[in-house]
């Protein structure tokens, strides 16, 4: 019989309760009401972010943390019903966990962290402080569940003795998504689509990217809609500027259920993803039968089956990019392949029942390893 437990759910990148629109807000949001579906009891501790734009301020935030894990004990001892099991959502670099490790031996109970990853490269530097922090994380966890194979290989050098490291591929919530047809639409030239936010960095190389290789297809009839907004909208508009009137759409920021209307209207999502950490939207796209064109960059093919739902291309290369796009463009057939392949892969391994599993049998392992 599965024993049940209160458990203490801890998000290091962005706070729970802040419901801004982006992946790992919706992946907070999908963990919890998976373990709640499980039976379990989750009480998000409602902490402030320990993300870290620059290395200054560390010391700030480890007072902040000590702080809270304070009034946490002190609400605890009052209402007694500490938690069994300490749940934390990412431990890396710019967010290390800093009340996880600390509290879970305090109480005694098991520590799991669901994202971590190491970095290697930050041990030296105005980093390293961070750095060894998010590795003492990753050694005080009694499980680990790896989105990536790229997290579940930095995570293994570190574990302790009994410690797992288990793979939970990312993974959608049950709601259904609007679903288009397969195969061609017949109502104009082939539709694109791309979401993510226009911020700096990542997001705004790969808008960036994204242009330089629709540059090289001017030749074939497409339609593109942008849909994502930020700091860095007047800047990404100018990169697009070049192409025909008509030819770009640019939606702004929209919600779930306009995003997925706008898939149905499309053929294939065409995000790079420069280093991304894996990407809820593309399932978010291959769930309503698109399919996708992207790097081989951080966490992508973890959402993704490479050659059958997505043509991956390597990092950076627009050319290579372009050419898979090209591909796809000029055979409808393969596209209509794909899109059968995409929403049956999203729908048969990628929901939240099949995440469940996984976290019952971790979550069973760890807690049977205490009294």
């Amino acid at each position: 019989m599965s024993r049940h437990a209160r458990i203490a759910f801890h998000t290091t990148l962005n706070a729970f309760e802040d419901h801004g629109i982006s992946g790992d807000r919706r992946m907070a949001r999908q963990l919890v009401d998976a373990l709640r579906r499980l039976g379990h009891a989750v009480e998000p501790t409602l902490s402030p972010r320990t993300w870290m734009a620059a290395p200054d301020g560390f010391a700030a935030h480890r007072a902040g943390a000590a702080a809270h894990a304070e009034a946490l004990l002190a609400h605890w001892a009052r209402t007694g019903s500490p938690p069994t099991l300490w749940f934390s959502y990412h431990n890396y670099y710019r967010a290390p966990d800093l009340l996880g490790p600390c509290l879970a031996a305090q109480l005694d109970i098991p520590y799991v962290i669901a994202e971590a990853s190491d970095a290697v490269r930050r041990m030296d530097g105005p980093w390293a402080a961070q750095a060894i922090c998010a590795r003492a994380g990753i050694a005080a966890a009694d499980l680990h569940f790896c989105f990536t194979a790229r997290d579940r290989d930095g995570v293994a050098p570190w574990l302790k003795p009994g410690a797992r490291a288990i793979d939970l591929p990312p993974f959608l919530d049950g709601q259904a998504s609007a679903k288009r047809p397969v195969g061609p639409r017949g109502d104009g030239p082939p539709g694109l689509v791309a979401v993510a936010m226009m911020r700096p960095g990542n997001k705004a190389e790969s808008y960036l990217a994204l242009a330089g290789a629709l540059a090289r297809l001017v030749d074939l009839p497409w339609r593109l809609t942008l849909i994502g907004d930020g700091a860095m909208r007047r800047e990404i508009e100018a990169a697009y500027a070049g192409f025909a009137p008509g030819r770009v759409i640019w939606r702004g920021a929209l919600d779930r259920g306009e995003i997925a209307a706008a898939f149905a209207g499309n053929d294939v999502f065409v995000w790079p993803g420069l280093r991304e950490a894996y990407g809820l939207v593309y399932l978010e796209a291959q769930a309503a039968g698109l399919p996708v064109v992207a790097f081989d960059s951080g966490g992508v093919p973890a959402t993704v089956r490479p050659g059958e739902t997505a043509l991956l291309v390597p990092e950076a290369d627009e050319a290579a990019f372009a050419q898979a796009l090209r591909r796809l463009l000029g055979d409808a057939s393969l596209r209509g392949k794909m899109s059968a392949a995409a929403q049956a892969f999203v729908r048969e391994e990628r929901r939240s029942d099949h995440a469940m599993v996984i976290l019952a049998q971790g979550l069973a392992h760890v807690l049977a390893r205490r009294p």
